[in-house]
């Protein structure tokens, strides 16, 4: 795979089965270079066994969802200044009507039961701000007024002055009478001229104030929403959830769930007896979020009562949904996330496991579809019968056309005696081939099956790559997920370097004197901390990374918490697991990336970083994406995540040349 070969990498969004089972609906994205940006449509199978076939045609479709009859689906599609509006298509097909006009656009959106009627979150601005009067500029806006500890947000930007709020609206026909452009007319005096209709109905405003809301699910008899309350926090940041209940007539509101609780709420479920499950973790002081044991809880009146394994079982990479008499959800493992379904007695099946990633899911009509990606593709949709998955799609063949490799898993027995899990990918050729170590980002995420364009295109290249899920990672069991907690750069520093003298060692093609090492966020943190401890490295590539905890308290989004809880809060537990601490000890060839609009880790991590490199005579280069925020490598501007690859893959020849 080559780096232009990202137009081959299709996502398969979460799909809407009807509720006959009779087919389903899914949305597709990838990236497009001409385009420069994610493109995608609104997709329809028949089941069992149908073709897949194109029912929109918009340039990014997403997040389709059926009425509750079947015959209509609504979807997001940009309108004509590129904000996300809920369209509303014919299941069959069609032209899309229109059914909002939010500002800023739709963030998210639900059917009622009864189909009559659409909500929606979207965004209010204050007045003045975000293009909300015409012709007031952004540089001449009012000066903001911040009281709290928390302000912005990556890929968002300021939170306070643009609150989510609960909106409904009447759902439109899509087989209504169309609007008309309204012709050109001389004005009287005492006559408006004529304006364009966007929209059928207008939507109607359930919530006010500054707390924003997250998420929204009809109760089942309609005549409330559920949705989470984001308070922006005067003092101390609160991770604790607040769930309320909105009543669509807008009679007023009632506590579903109190921060007394103490539960973090990922994701909330009606079930059709109004049964409400929640995805969430339990947070302690309300900032423990390290290795949260993000479970399946449901709301009960003598309080909420867990249904899987704190210890074992890790839902934080999904959703979940009503299904009967249970809820399907999806757990991270071992670098694979699997289906399960579990019953509100706590009984567990394994709908789907294996070699996937599942990266959603839906049920209707006792059928059970998930879209997935695993090593061979990027993306499909998959018909789950007695726990085989039927593919019905086959996005991943011109990516497996463009030249892949199915990487190998290894353990390795660290140097404390613990397994660390991970792969090892490898050009074709008896080698010997240079070695890069490649470290995720988290800390607690983790490394998958899926299929990986960044080490794809490095073993293009001519490189072999190891990767792997050092303690810190997610998909290990908690235990192993929190053993890093304010001991960072120790047990994970370990595991990466025993994994990589491991896949060396067990594979005589690979190079161990011709070696390089990179990562990005906290593998950027990782990788900084390698070569400052090892110099055995010909390069490395420290991008996006969490590099100063001091001034990350006050810059980052996550600031007023995430250090506090990873590498703690006195000066002491701070320096002594600081990258900026140990800068001095570098002397290895460093390129730092990062992204102008990055506000996870904001832009001065890597200039400090680097001047410091700059400073003490370290060769050292820095590239800045303008733009772009954290997620640049997952989400960004196609031509940049070329243009980063080029980068990436000049420095390695430079540094690390393939013979």
């Amino acid at each position: 795979m080559r780096a232009h070969d990202i137009e081959t990498l299709v996502s398969v969004g979460r799909p809407a089965v009807a509720p006959d089972g009779s087919f389903a609906v899914f949305a597709t994205s990838r990236p497009d270079l001409a385009a420069n940006r994610g493109v995608g449509q609104v997709w329809r199978v028949d089941l069992p066994d149908g073709t897949p076939r194109r029912l929109t045609r918009g340039t990014a479709d997403s997040s389709p969802k059926l009425s509750p009859d079947g015959s209509r689906i609504a979807f997001l599609r940009g309108d004509a200044k590129g904000k996300p509006q809920v369209h509303v298509v014919a299941a069959g097909g069609g032209e899309p009507v229109q059914a909002t006009d939010a500002v800023l656009g739709v963030e998210d959106f639900a059917w009622s039961p009864d189909g009559a009627t659409l909500a929606f979150l979207a965004r209010v601005p204050e007045k003045g701000r975000y293009g909300s009067v015409e012709g007031l500029d952004a540089a001449a806006e009012a000066p903001r007024h911040i009281t709290g500890v928390r302000w912005h947000a990556n890929g968002l930007g300021y939170l306070g002055d643009r609150p989510a709020h609960l909106f409904v609206v009447a759902a439109p026909q899509p087989d209504a009478e169309p609007f008309y452009e309204p012709a050109a007319a001389v004005r009287a005096d005492d006559v408006e001229p004529p304006k364009k209709t966007l929209v059928a109905a207008e939507a109607r405003q359930l919530t006010e104030g500054t707390t924003s809301h997250g998420g929204l699910v009809f109760t089942a008899d309609g005549r409330e929403l559920l949705t989470q309350l984001d308070e922006l926090e005067a003092d101390r940041r609160d991770l604790r959830s607040r769930v309320i209940a909105v009543a669509v007539d807008g009679s007023g509101t009632r506590e579903v769930l109190g921060t007394d609780a103490g539960l973090s709420v990922f994701d909330v479920e009606v079930a059709s007896d109004d049964t409400v499950a929640v995805l969430a973790h339990e947070v302690g002081d309300g900032v423990d979020f390290i290795a949260p044991a993000v479970g399946l809880w449901l709301l009960e009146a003598g309080g909420p009562r867990r249904l899987t394994d704190a210890e074992t079982i890790y839902l934080g990479d999904g959703y979940v949904t009503a299904d009967g008499d249970g809820f399907l959800v999806q757990d991270t493992t071992r670098g694979r996330v699997r289906l399960l379904r579990v019953t509100r007695e706590g009984g567990i099946a394994e709908l789907l496991g294996g070699d996937v990633e599942v990266a959603g899911h839906a049920v209707g009509g006792g059928r059970v579809v998930a879209s997935i990606s695993r090593p061979d593709s990027f993306g499909e949709l998959v018909l789950i019968d007695d726990g085989d998955a039927h593919t019905l799609t086959s996005f991943g063949a011109r990516a497996a056309a463009s030249g892949i490799v199915l990487p190998k898993e290894l353990t390795v027995t660290g140097r404390d005696g613990y397994p660390v899990h991970g792969w090892v990918a490898t050009p074709a050729g008896e080698g010997p081939f240079p070695v890069i170590l490649q470290i995720h980002g988290g800390p607690h995420a983790s490394y998958g099956v899926h299929l990986f364009d960044e080490t794809q295109v490095l073993v293009d290249a001519g490189y072999a790559v190891v990767y792997c899920n050092p303690r810190g990672s997610a998909g290990y069991g908690r235990s192993h997920g929190r053993s890093i907690r304010q001991q960072m750069g120790t047990l994970d520093f370990a595991d990466v370097i025993d994994f990589f003298e491991g896949a060396i060692a067990d594979d005589a093609r690979l190079d161990g004197d011709r070696v390089g090492v990179q990562g990005g966020s906290y593998g950027g943190y990782l990788t900084a901390w390698v070569i400052a401890h090892d110099h055995r490295f010909a390069g490395a590539i420290v991008e996006r990374g969490f590099l100063e905890p001091l001034s990350f308290q006050g810059t980052s989004d996550i600031g007023s918490f995430f250090g506090d809880e990873y590498v703690g809060v006195s000066a002491e537990d701070i320096a002594r697991q600081s990258p900026m601490a140990v800068v001095g000890q570098v002397t290895t060839p460093t390129l730092v990336m990062h992204s102008e609009l990055d506000f996870r880790c904001p832009l001065e991590q890597a200039t400090r970083y680097y001047s410091a490199l700059k400073r003490q005579g370290t060769e050292a280069e820095l590239l800045v994406f303008p733009g772009e925020n954290h997620e640049l490598t997952r989400s960004g501007q196609p031509r940049h995540r070329v243009q980063r690859f080029d980068a990436v893959l000049d420095w390695w020849a430079r540094h690390l040349p393939v013979d």
